[in-house]
């Protein structure tokens, strides 16, 4: 399948290829859907297989973009990058600002963010060559670095799910299980501690899952473990798909909500927690919160504004246990209509006032 037909299958609307030999950076840009505003959504870094895994995961990402702040309420399309490179390794600072200047070079069609593998110092040098980037240091009016904003948000929407599935929203003396503790697990470790809920984590790296055990008294196991451990709650917060066939035999949770992406490998995963009563809360609805702080500095950054809207996660998923229920579908066919509407809305309204104007056009013209 061409990458053309790729594109026409979830119609998406742009993919950019970028390239900038001296610093080495290799990019790609993919812009999914622009029907309620400019696309916004983070740049990722990360050490792909392939050049097509890369773009397969920009294009994945900007997709989930498009619900995402659909979902959330945003003024805002879908749209995602990915940086072909080591992380840990492969920064400089000429990378970012060629990568600023394709991104001033779609003139506002995309905004950026920082994502996996991405840092605030990373927006604040992309920012040198483009206004078209959140998340730079609050010194320049920005918001900062998302990541509380997103645990936060998480935080809020695991309550949620925790009432759905317990009948209660409390989480001291439940066990969640941690899958990944970075930036905003490591936040949402903290949050979790202080409630008194009980913590086993993994992750890749050895150095920030010593932290979780020291600073939050958490029990560490291997990656490979932590989906078959004895826990209340399943967190996924690394990388996406870690629902999957293999997965889903050892799972004992009774909620999986976490703040990964892409966390079913395949939508008919999300149909095998629903027949088996598992609560999923929908990845691109209960990680918002960094999107939603991110996209109030496009007003004018007021924190008081931007985390009031974070904290209506945990509605939005009442809302969407709610109808699951009621119309016995899986939690992510439910959120997926809810943004579908819409932008189907958002269409139909664009396309009656075109409509409308040509037709005043018509009539001038007839009368002159």
């Amino acid at each position: 399948m061409s990458w053309f037909e790729v594109m026409e299958q979830h119609d998406y609307e742009e993919l950019v290829l970028c390239q900038d030999k001296a610093s080495g950076l290799k990019a790609i840009i993919a812009i999914h859907d622009t029907t309620l505003g400019p696309a916004l959504g983070g740049t990722r870094m990360w050490t792909y297989a392939s050049e097509e895994a890369a773009i397969e995961d920009a294009l994945r990402l900007s997709r989930g973009m498009t619900y995402k702040n659909a979902v959330s309420g945003l003024n805002l399309g879908g749209g995602k990058a990915v940086i072909i490179g080591d992380p840990r390794r492969d920064k400089n600072e000429a990378m970012f600002r060629a990568f600023g200047r394709y991104i001033q070079g779609l003139n506002g069609r995309y905004v950026t963010a920082e994502d996996v593998g991405t840092s605030e110092e990373d927006m604040n040098l992309i920012y040198q060559e483009t206004d078209y980037v959140t998340g730079i240091s609050p010194s320049y009016g920005s918001s900062g670095n998302p990541s509380p904003a997103t645990a936060w948000g998480v935080y809020r929407g695991m309550k949620a799910a925790a009432k759905e599935a317990f009948g209660t929203d409390l989480l001291e003396g439940k066990t969640v299980a941690v899958q990944g503790v970075g930036n905003v697990a490591m936040s949402l470790c903290k949050y979790l501690y202080e409630e008194g809920a009980r913590l086993i984590v993994t992750d890749i790296h050895k150095d920030s899952v010593k932290q979780a055990v020291d600073r939050f008294g958490a029990t560490a196991v291997d990656p490979a473990e932590i989906t078959g451990v004895d826990c209340d709650i399943y967190a996924p917060c690394a990388l996406g798909g870690t629902i999957n066939d293999d997965t889903l035999k050892t799972l004992k949770a009774k909620v999986v909500a976490g703040c990964a992406n892409n966390q079913l490998l395949e939508t008919r995963h999300g149909d095998i927690l629903h027949e088996r009563g598992i609560v999923y809360a929908p990845d691109y609805v209960i990680n918002a919160g960094g999107v939603i702080n991110i996209a109030d500095e496009l007003n004018g950054y007021n924190s008081e504004r931007a985390w009031s809207k974070i904290g209506e996660i945990y509605t939005s998923l009442e809302k969407i246990f709610e109808t699951s229920r009621t119309e016995g579908i899986a939690t992510y066919i439910a959120a997926d209509r809810l943004a579908e509407r819409r932008i189907e809305l958002m269409k139909n309204t664009r396309s009656t006032f075109l409509q409308q104007g040509h037709h005043a056009l018509s009539s001038r013209r007839l009368r002159g």
